[in-house]
């Protein structure tokens, strides 16, 4: 499915009219105070009738948007501002102007998270030469239409069973039977794709479009009552990991169906993303609720009842969803090779565990802050 990012390029053509491209300038600019400019858009909906069908098509994508963006913003930021008002109400403060967080940074193009691979080229003689390890078959089956327009994962079961004949035919009598240029040949076929299997199996995830829409910047925070999405993404992440970790285990035996299912879930949503811009936000909005906390102390204020509302529960289920998630990740990059720079520094500013930057150490450390000056008030004011 194409990427939200290019059907926003289709939209903001020169023929899009003047208000269309005003409202996706406040849609890229506020999306997080999306309730505030809904109104706009309904205004401009009700005068729909009387524009072009270019026009209406290019509302319809617009509201489309509106739509995608407001709804687990909605519900995470509402309950972060209605914390921000019940405190800042107890500390006799004002409100404060919620900021928009900033969106995930761009997953890697392919030319930067991919390795290249080189073509294995051998003539049909040579081939015929080897037909005793039983390749001719799978490289047929390769090279016809539907082979050359396999998704990634189907390509790496292609290089695995490639892989499996190759080396299993070694420990047959075919090799004994070969001329000494088709059993160096032979040898030399198996080394290569010895050596390019694990990378094979490193482009089938990083060149799927079910893993990359995971880190889709066209998402939204999550609803906190849709964390528990988690359970399902992580059993795609371990059946990932199990079959890269075995990939040279003869004794596992790699499930089409399987593995398609398991990508599937992960096509669902963009889970990785929408963990991350939830991160994010949470981490903003603490900010924003510990300055109130500050404040108060600074001013010596206590609050009007004797204890203060607390901070909504769910962000405890947040971070152990989101520690769960990034280690599976962890995990998963564990069994692969050493990844291109590229995804490297990704991971270190969007998947770090540590790094002071990345979404999820940010969060935890303004929630330990704010649970800090919550207690130092409390013993204050007690």
């Amino acid at each position: 499915m194409a990427p939200l990012t290019t059907t926003l390029l289709d939209v903001t053509h020169q023929e899009t009219h003047p208000l269309i491209r005003l409202a996706l300038s406040i849609w890229a600019a506020v999306s997080v105070g999306i309730r505030l400019w809904m109104p706009l858009m309904l205004f401009i909906a009700s005068l729909n009738c009387r524009w072009s069908k270019p026009v209406r098509r290019d509302l319809g994508v617009v509201l489309g948007l509106a739509m995608l963006s407001g709804c687990g913003q909605d519900v995470a930021d509402a309950r972060l501002t209605e914390y921000q008002e019940q405190l800042a109400a107890a500390l006799d403060q004002s409100v404060p102007t919620p900021r928009a967080p900033d969106n995930i940074g761009a997953f890697p193009e392919p030319d930067r998270r991919l390795f290249a691979i080189p073509e294995t080229r051998e003539g049909m003689l040579d081939m015929f030469a080897l037909r005793g390890c039983h390749i001719a078959n799978l490289v047929a089956g390769r090279n016809n239409q539907l082979g050359r327009v396999a998704p990634p994962s189907q390509r790496w079961l292609y290089e695995l069973a490639l892989w499996r004949r190759l080396s299993g035919c070694w420990n047959t009598e075919v090799p004994e039977q070969l001329s000494a240029d088709d059993r160096e040949r032979l040898t030399r076929l198996t080394r290569t794709k010895t050596q390019q299997l694990p990378r094979v199996s490193w482009n089938a995830l990083f060149d799927s479009s079910e893993w990359v829409g995971s880190f889709s910047r066209a998402s939204s925070p999550l609803p906190p009552q849709e964390l528990a999405a988690v359970e399902a993404q992580l059993g795609a992440l371990a059946y990932l990991r199990d079959a890269t970790l075995h990939q040279f285990d003869r004794s596992w035996t790699p499930d089409s169906a399987t593995l398609e299912g398991h990508l599937k879930t992960l096509q669902e949503r963009p889970f990785s993303a929408e963990l991350l811009r939830t991160l994010m936000l949470a981490e903003r909005r603490l900010v924003e609720a510990s300055r109130l906390l500050e404040s108060a102390l600074a001013e010596r204020i206590c609050p009007a009842d004797a204890t203060l509302v607390p901070p909504p529960d769910w962000l405890e289920r947040l971070e152990t969803a989101s520690r769960r998630w990034l280690t599976a990740i962890d995990r998963l990059f564990a069994v692969h090779v050493d990844p291109p720079p590229a995804i490297t520094d990704y991971r270190r500013r969007w998947l770090s565990q540590e790094a002071a930057g990345a979404p999820f150490p940010a969060f935890q450390a303004a929630r330990e802050h704010h649970t800090a000056l919550r207690t130092t008030l409390d013993h204050r004011c007690s």
